[in-house]
C-alpha cells in the first residue's frame, strides 16, 4: 500500500518549490495529484498542472456527484475563489506514492478521506514546511514584485490569514509531529527526502 505525502506551509514558506523538487526527484518516483480551484490562473501555471481550473457550475456538479474529498473557499478581494481536492480516479495507492500540496484543514480531510492501512498506520503522511514570519514576508514581497500585474493587497490577506489558518493550536490538533524549517533550501529538502525514503 502506497502513501500519500501531504506538503503544506504558510505561504511563501517554500512549500512549492519543494512539492515541485519532490516531484521531480526521479528517484522518489513520487506522482502528483492535481487539485482543483476556481480561482484565476497565474503566469506561467497550465490547467493540469498546477491546478484543474474549473468554475463555480463545475464546483456544484462535482459535489453533487459527492466526489468533492474538501474544499475551502477564500474571501479575497477579487471576489470568493474555492480550493478542492476531488476523488477523481488520480490515485492508485496499490501501484504508486503520491505527493499532494494544500492547507493545514484540507491535511486533515484527506487524511481522514484515505484512513490507515493494513497495519493500522496513516496512509497520508504530513510534511510542514516552516519559515519564520519576517522573512517569509520578504520572500512574498519579492515573488509578488516579480508578477506584470503585482497584487500586494491579496499578497497582505493571504499573509494575515496564514497566522490564524496554522496556529500553533491547530498544528498540534492536526498531530504534527515533525516541522522542516526552511532556512536553506537544500537542508529543507535533504531532511524531507530522508524521512519519505523511509516510507518507500
Amino acid at each position: 500500500m502506497g502513501n500519500i505525502f501531504y506538503v503544506m506551509g504558510k505561504s511563501s514558506s517554500g512549500k512549492d518549490t519543494i512539492y515541485n523538487m519532490l516531484l521531480n526527484d526521479k528517484e522518489l518516483g513520487l506522482k502528483n495529484i492535481v487539485g482543483y480551484t476556481t480561482r484565476p490562473k497565474r503566469e506561467g501555471e497550465e490547467n493540469g498542472r498546477e491546478y484543474i481550473f474549473v468554475d463555480e457550475n463545475e464546483l456544484d456538479e462535482l459535489k453533487k456527484q459527492e466526489k468533492v474529498i474538501e474544499s475551502r473557499v477564500y474571501n479575497t478581494i477579487y471576489g470568493k475563489w474555492y480550493y478542492f481536492t476531488v476523488n477523481d480516479e488520480q490515485v492508485n495507492l496499490k501501484q504508486y506514492n503520491y505527493i499532494l500540496i494544500g492547507t493545514l484543514e484540507s491535511y486533515e480531510k484527506v487524511r481522514d478521506f484515505y484512513g490507515t492501512d493494513e497495519s493500522g498506520k496513516r496512509i497520508v503522511v504530513p510534511i510542514y514546511i516552516n519559515v519564520e514570519d519576517g522573512e517569509r514576508l520578504l520572500r512574498a514581497i519579492e515573488r509578488e514584485k516579480g508578477q506584470n500585474t503585482p497584487k500586494y493587497a491579496e499578497m497582505c490577506r493571504r499573509f494575515l490569514a496564514d497566522s490564524e489558518d496554522f496556529s500553533e493550536e491547530k498544528i498540534k490538533k492536526a498531530e504534527i509531529g515533525i516541522i522542516y524549517e526552511n532556512d536553506i533550501l537544500k537542508n529543507c529538502y535533504d531532511k524531507i527526502r530522508k524521512d519519505i525514503k523511509k516510507y518507500i
